[in-house]
């Protein structure tokens, strides 16, 4: 093809778009509704996600020792414990640091409940808090570190614990709500092509008698389906570009109230970190079943 031929096919195209008016708005809102339901789907999605990969994130091991464990013994245990290779980080946690963080903990109850408790009544081992690099290694991590105690005759490790049971449940919600998110973008993606493509194959379709002319008067089939093509690559750029922006605007003003106030709790993914993968994946989805929606249409009116 010519570039002289392929600029004509680009005007012809980018003339349909604003020439059948209605009709074309009527694409580009098809498109700008269903992507417009797809992306906040996603972005919804991909905070659960974030909440869930935090959630991860914070689970713990405590290893709590015997009382009569001494310095020397505790740092042979340190060691053996950050020479693991799922082990990422391993911190020494005193009693007295204990003691203290549990009065934070306990707030004003602590008063009461922890009156005589003081550096020489401190009834709190000492602690390791181990974190690891896959979260769902937690249950065999502990393990690991409670086997150690055979390999030492004065049985350093007290108890580890980590929450199991709770952290087992943890992992099965996150990992269902992974699934289902992803299964339900899926679903929406294929319905929303199913939907556009619709729309543009009724364009198409008033349209036909124009095509069966161009076809009796001899034009070739190529040269009668690249004006549709351009066309229907601007209606999909438009809706997304639409679609894009109009997330933009309400997501920045969501993160903004979620993240004025504090009562909440909750924050979102900054749309900085997410805006290229969404925007783009929008983008080439319109575009994509703008042009499939267009040549599916036109295929059998050229048939003439």
């Amino acid at each position: 093809m010519s570039s002289k031929t392929f600029l004509r096919h680009v005007r012809e195209g980018f003339k349909n778009v604003f020439r059948n008016g209605w009709m074309s708005v009527a694409s580009i809102t098809s498109i700008v509704v269903s992507l417009f339901v797809l992306g906040v789907f996603i972005l919804l999605v991909l905070n659960v996600n974030a909440i869930a990969d935090k959630a991860d994130s914070q689970v713990q091991i405590n290893v709590h020792l015997a009382l009569n464990t001494e310095q020397k013994m505790r740092e042979v245990l340190e060691n053996e414990i950050s020479g693991m290779p799922e082990v990422s980080k391993i911190e020494f946690v005193s009693k007295e640091q204990g003691m203290k963080e549990f009065r934070e903990d306990m707030g004003e109850d602590a008063a009461g409940l922890l009156e005589g408790f003081d550096k020489d009544n401190n009834p709190l081992p000492d602690k390791l808090v181990v974190e690891v690099i896959q979260p769902t290694t937690v249950p065999f991590v502990a393990e690991k570190i409670q086997a150690l105690n055979k390999t030492h005759t004065e049985q350093p490790i007290y108890k580890v614990n980590y929450g199991k049971g709770s952290i087992e449940t943890l992992f099965k919600v996150t990992r269902t709500v992974r699934n289902i998110g992803f299964i339900f973008v899926a679903g929406l993606a294929l319905m929303s092509m199913f939907l556009i493509s619709n729309t543009i194959r009724v364009t198409i379709l008033a349209r036909r008698k124009e095509i069966g002319i161009m076809k009796l008067v001899g034009a070739t089939n190529y040269f009668i389906r690249w004006p549709f093509f351009i066309e229907g690559a601007l209606i999909g750029l438009i809706g997304s570009l639409v679609t894009s922006v109009t997330l933009y605007i309400g997501y920045s003003g969501l993160e903004r109230s979620v993240q004025g106030d504090p009562m909440l709790g909750l924050s979102l993914i900054p749309f900085g970190d997410i805006w290229l993968l969404l925007c783009g994946l929008l983008v080439g989805l319109g575009v994509l079943i703008g042009v499939w929606g267009s040549t599916v249409s036109i295929r059998k009116f050229l048939k003439v």
